[in-house]
């Protein structure tokens, strides 16, 4: 009986120590996905825009490009296209392996709607 009693106690003791040493099996998610907060236009949108571009897919995209943290400087969404939003979009596409061209087209839009969760590349100055 003694013996049974010591083999529960080592047994909890070590789910317990696995349990504390892994930690919760809760998954790391995002506070709010980009699309679901941003609503200028619909997602399917995804027109062309560079520099001095304006409307609405304009503020879309500098809404979607304050998702990513960090250092970057929030985007005001006033729906102009100009340099501010310009080094952005080229920091966002470095982040994400893509040419920094500035313009934002396909694989530029498909990454403002799934931002990286971090990214090493220094923000320009």
């Amino acid at each position: 009986m003694r013996r049974n009693r010591l083999h529960r106690l080592l047994t909890s003791a070590a789910l317990l120590g696995a349990a504390v040493a892994l930690g919760p099996a809760v998954p790391h998610t995002a506070s709010a996905a980009p699309a679901q907060s941003c609503s200028y236009v619909a997602a399917g949108y995804q027109p062309t825009l560079t520099y001095g571009a304006t409307g609405a897919a304009v503020r879309q995209a500098q809404c979607l490009s304050n998702a990513w943290g960090g250092q970057p400087p929030k985007v005001v969404p006033d729906g102009f296209y100009g340099a501010v939003m310009q080094r952005k979009i080229e920091w966002i596409q470095t982040c994400h392996g893509l040419p920094a061209s500035g313009v934002v087209e396909g694989r530029t839009w498909h990454a403002l709607y799934h931002p990286a969760l971090d990214c090493y590349v220094p923000y320009p100055s």
